[in-house]
């Protein structure tokens, strides 16, 4: 589950944000995460959240819940309760996922010039069953900023992920995006991520995407995005898709 949501590690059934899409939000549903720290005191949860990445008939994910929690001004604790599957030429076969635990924290904001910086570290707990765990412990030690110009947003960064295990490598991951929000009930964005070898018999990949939240009848939204991935040895291209919706009180 440390694929590249980005988001602190990845992550059924989810329950989304309540506030009316704006220039300030970033995050879900994009691979690229933002700065932006739940409210104090304030929810956020997703589920259903369901993530696939793959090609053609050969791909993984997961469906799960995360819940984030405004812990202090400035502070979001994260946890994220994933079942994890993989579909190829045996068929489906599922079980639990690795837990990802992370804390986001703002360590600057501007709010006259809309800017923001945050460390979001993770951490993914082996947990899985059914061949579905990395088997050790894998971790994320990512920093997300942000730009907003009016209803536009701009946000992006990187980190290096810790992958441990025979065959696994260590590796950087990176993302920009760019949103715009639509009045009160639509934001459409555009992103790019990169993400090196995780391991000694893979290359990196590439992947770009569009995503879409739309307010439905508060406090629900529904979210979703989706794009192609290509892989540094070429082939045919894959992709990467991403829906849930949620709640915020």
């Amino acid at each position: 589950m440390i694929r590249t949501r980005h988001r602190a590690l990845i992550g059924a059934v989810s329950i989304f944000f309540a506030a009316a899409p704006s220039a300030v939000f970033a995050g879900p549903p994009f691979l690229t995460d933002d700065p932006e720290p739940t409210e104090p005191g304030h929810w956020e949860i997703y589920s259903p959240l369901i993530e696939a990445d793959g090609r053609g008939e050969s791909f993984s994910g997961s469906i799960g819940a995360e819940f984030n929690y405004g812990a202090a001004p400035d502070l979001q604790l994260t946890l994220a309760l994933p079942t994890a599957y993989e579909h190829g030429d045996a068929g489906l076969r599922w079980g639990a996922g690795d837990v990802e635990l992370s804390a986001k924290y703002r360590f600057y904001h501007d709010e006259a010039r809309g800017f923001s910086i945050a460390a979001f570290p993770g951490l993914s707990l082996p947990t899985g069953t059914n061949g579905m765990s990395a088997g050790r412990a894998t971790a994320l030690l990512p920093i997300w900023a942000q730009k907003d110009i009016g209803h536009w947003a701009i946000f992006g960064g990187g980190g290096y992920a810790i992958n441990p295990g025979p065959g696994k490598r260590n590796y950087w991951i990176t993302g920009i995006a760019c949103t715009h929000s639509f009045g009160e009930h639509l934001l459409l964005g555009l992103e790019a991520d990169r993400q090196g070898a995780n391991s000694k018999d893979e290359g990196g990949s590439t992947s770009m995407g569009f995503g879409a939240i739309y307010q439905l009848k508060i406090p629900l939204r529904l979210l979703v995005s989706g794009g192609p991935t290509l892989d540094d040895a070429g082939g045919k291209a894959g992709f990467h898709a991403f829906a849930a919706l949620g709640l915020d009180f």
